[in-house]
């Protein structure tokens, strides 16, 4: 006994914390932003240490309001849901704003080119729906787009570079009214 009083004296004890909100104040409250979001890829990525291999989480997450905001966030954790989390903070951050017509589709015709990835966006009639598979429908749903025709010009599966284009031509796109002024 008189062993294990001696470790608990030796024991180093608990510091007061430095830094950070008072104990005494109340957390702030944030105000909940509106929107939905998706995951669209979870993979798990390794790096070779010392001993062996050390595995963690890559999530990609597209975050939009359905009303012409739409952005993609990537980000990795140690496990799953703290990637995800991140990458929808990301996602929340790189928000875009789209130009949505009154059909909800997209001005005109647009083309987009990142790494491997080649896209093709065109609007639609109204009541055509949206025509597009994979991370693209995904962004383009999100960010309010309900009449648009997509096609992946390349042979690419990647998911990440696929909703990267698709936000890429978004970014390209400006209201019609500004563009006809603009060209007489």
């Amino acid at each position: 006994t008189s062993q294990s009083q001696h470790y608990r004296a030796i024991a180093p004890q608990p510091q007061q914390r430095s830094g950070g909100r008072p104990p005494n104040r109340p957390r702030r409250e944030r105000p909940v932003e509106e929107g939905h979001h998706r995951l669209i890829d979870l993979r798990r990525v390794a790096r070779v240490m010392k001993g062996g291999r050390r595995f963690s989480f890559r999530a990609t997450v597209v975050y939009g309001d359905k009303l012409g905001r739409v952005g993609v966030g990537v980000a990795k954790g140690n496990d799953t849901a703290k990637s995800i989390e991140k990458a929808l903070r990301v996602a929340r951050a790189s928000v875009i704003v789209v130009p949505i017509t009154k059909s909800k589709s997209i001005p005109y015709e647009v083309e987009a080119k990142l790494g491997a990835t080649r896209l093709l966006l065109k609007p639609a009639r109204e009541g055509r729906g949206l025509v597009a598979g994979g991370p693209i429908r995904t962004v383009l749903d999100f960010a309010g787009i309900e009449n648009a025709s997509a096609k992946l010009l390349s042979r690419t599966t990647n998911k990440l570079n696929n909703a990267r284009a698709a936000i890429l031509a978004l970014k390209q796109l400006r209201p019609y009214a500004i563009t006809q002024r603009k060209n007489g």
